[in-house]
């Protein structure tokens, strides 16, 4: 199951299409869905939480909790809007690719895929591309 939770005024035109499109990056990981929760929010919102739980004071487009056990994956993803709307501007591209990056990514680490080395960074990068070419691929 996914769920969506807005934190502020925003809304994914299509929820069942980035459900349905999650679910299939799922099991083409050979993994199963579990329970995961998306919650988009604004810079400041994701910035407490990355000061309570993980103990950083920055600003982040990202954090996910991991909840998932064996190759169930479930977890808690919450999105910075605001820095989602800044990377794309920065990097000149298509708001909704970069949320699909961002959103497919918390995934990717319930998956077991890291980017904190470089190289682990690279295979990152790669899986995301794979993944965010699923979108619009329709699957029977």
């Amino acid at each position: 199951m996914i769920n969506y939770n807005y934190e502020l005024d925003f809304s994914l035109e299509n929820e069942d299409l980035f459900s349905t499109w999650i679910e299939n990056v799922v099991d083409s990981e050979s993994k199963f869905l579990g329970e995961i929760s998306y919650i988009f929010c604004d810079d400041e919102y994701l910035l407490e939480i990355n000061q309570q739980y993980l103990d950083h004071d920055t600003l982040t487009d990202i954090i996910s909790f991991d909840y998932t056990q064996d190759n169930v994956i479930s977890g808690d993803i919450f999105i910075s809007i605001e820095r989602v709307e800044e990377n794309a501007k920065d990097l000149n591209i298509d708001f909704q690719e970069e949320l699909k990056r961002v959103m497919i990514h918390g995934v990717l680490h319930y998956c077991g895929y890291k980017d904190k080395t470089e190289s682990d960074e690279i295979l990152m990068r790669s899986k995301e591309d794979e993944k965010i070419s699923m979108f619009h691929v329709k699957h029977s």
